[in-house]
């Protein structure tokens, strides 16, 4: 008999996306983690525990102990309901349970009986995962139990966390320039498999030294957070924001229109010129210059719609600054 499908979560899409940027999925073994699922094992005195991601179509194990498995299909996965709610999933007995009665995860190897799982949440608010611990005969987890299994999900999604930092700008908080490009490829992958648009903003900050000779890096810090900030309030959650050079930023559109992107690009410039700060007193007012493009037919990987949005910044400034220009592709 086919077991019940699992529940899709409500912010499905984006916390797919949100998994994905945080890059761990098909890495390799990583002790940090192994240590974690080891210690749940060792706490909970189960024989199996394991840090699951769930992806589109699957559950991925980014660290196992006990289990030989690294992948089962999503419809499978326990976690798959777990990740559905922020509470601690807790499956006393699988066979009594018609969620799970027939899945072959219980009927054969590894003949799950007992199962709790604690979801992963993400700073963004999205169950990325579990991690979770298994018997093969039925049992229970007490509340206090189940408490030490959610505080140990709080250290493995810490440590999913200062991966992500280590790929962002320490200045500004946004992506740097080759994580911009990993995430930048994989959006344009999913763009050509949905037949969705992409739109991609590369601008700068214009005569941007001189904020560093007149005032130092401190004041020019600031002026990179302040235009970050004004950026970030025109962008949607699926869109990707990057650092790309020392007062370059890329913005990159998900599922955006070349209009739409066009407004936003505006937008962000006029934002700019308009903003107030520590330098509102000075003669000197910040202002973008940006290129903007969106995927063309014949683009073979991201770095293709980069270099175009590049070509259209540098005809932005070389026509005079604080403006976009528009560059198609064929």
């Amino acid at each position: 008999m086919p077991f019940p499908e699992y529940p899709i979560p409500a912010d499905e899409e984006q916390r797919l996306r949100d998994l994905q940027r945080h890059a761990v999925l098909d890495t390799a073994s990583d002790p940090h983690f192994d240590r974690l699922v080891r210690l749940a094992s060792a706490v909970l005195a189960m024989p199996i525990a394991a840090v699951s991601l769930v992806d589109r179509d699957r559950q991925w194990f980014l660290a196992r102990h006990g289990l030989e498995a690294r992948q089962t299909p999503r419809n499978m996965a326990f976690c798959a309901h777990a990740i559905a709610d922020d509470a601690v999933l807790v499956v006393p007995d699988a066979l009594l349970d018609e969620r799970f009665s027939t899945n072959p995860l219980v009927l054969e190897e590894p003949h799950v009986r007992f199962y709790a799982g604690a979801p992963l949440q993400s700073p963004e608010g999205h169950n990325l995962g579990t991690l979770c611990v298994i018997d093969r005969q039925p049992r229970q987890l007490d509340a206090h139990q189940q408490e030490l299994l959610r505080l140990m999900a709080d250290l493995v999604m810490r440590e999913l966390e200062l991966r992500r930092l280590s790929a962002l700008c320490p200045v500004t908080g946004l992506y740097n320039r080759a994580s911009f490009f990993q995430q930048g490829q994989q959006e344009l992958q999913q763009a050509r498999a949905a037949g969705t648009s992409l739109a991609l903003l590369n601008f700068d900050i214009d005569d941007f030294r001189q904020v560093n000779n007149r005032w130092g890096h401190l004041a020019g810090d600031q002026v990179l957070l302040d235009v970050c900030r004004i950026a970030r309030q025109h962008i949607r959650p699926q869109d990707l924001i990057g650092r790309i050079g020392d007062e370059e930023f890329a913005l990159l559109l998900v599922d955006c229109s070349a209009d739409q992107a066009l407004a936003i690009a505006e937008a962000i410039r006029a934002d700019v010129s308009a903003m107030p700060g520590v330098f509102h007193h000075s003669d000197y007012q910040p202002q973008i210059s940006g290129g903007l493009t969106t995927l063309a037919a014949g683009d073979q990987s991201f770095a293709d719609l980069f270099y175009r949005a590049d070509q259209a910044l540098y005809l932005a400034k070389g026509n005079g600054r604080n403006q976009i220009a528009r560059l198609l592709g064929a």
